[in-house]
């Protein structure tokens, strides 16, 4: 499982997602050739998402609660090395996080500045946006 992990501000909307130096996905970049499945594979069992979450907290320094999962999202990637689910979680703090970014390599950035990323990065983010913006 992979987490895309953003920061929406609550009084603005404001929608920023966090990028690290391998790309958008916490904690390991998606193989190369990856697309996304147009409908999840049915027998596909995964752990609870409640579980990555602890661990990206612990990860990332936050404290437990630092982030959330966003329960509409769910979107399965083909690799070369089998399926893989990425789900969304927000940060709950009032402003990003930065100096996590920071210390990890990475930023936080708009949709607008994920040029560059690799195609099914860019998907996952046109389908995040669309949730989150309901």
């Amino acid at each position: 499982m992979r987490l895309l992990l953003v920061h929406k501000q609550k009084a603005s909307a404001r929608v920023r997602f966090l990028r690290f130096p391998h790309g958008l996905c916490a904690f390991e970049a998606l193989p190369k050739l990856s697309t996304l499945f147009e409908a999840p594979p049915s027998s596909q069992v995964e752990l609870h998402p409640s579980l990555y979450l602890r661990a990206a907290e612990a990860a990332l320094g936050l404290e437990n609660g630092g982030l959330a999962l966003e329960g509409e999202f769910s979107a399965s990637v083909d690799t070369p090395d089998g399926p893989i689910r990425v789900r969304l979680a927000t940060f709950t703090g009032i402003d990003p996080p930065f100096e996590v970014a920071e210390r990890l390599g990475g930023k936080f950035i708009a949709i607008t500045e994920a040029r560059g990323c690799a195609p099914a990065e860019l998907e996952l983010l046109r389908q995040a946006y669309t949730v989150l913006m309901g």
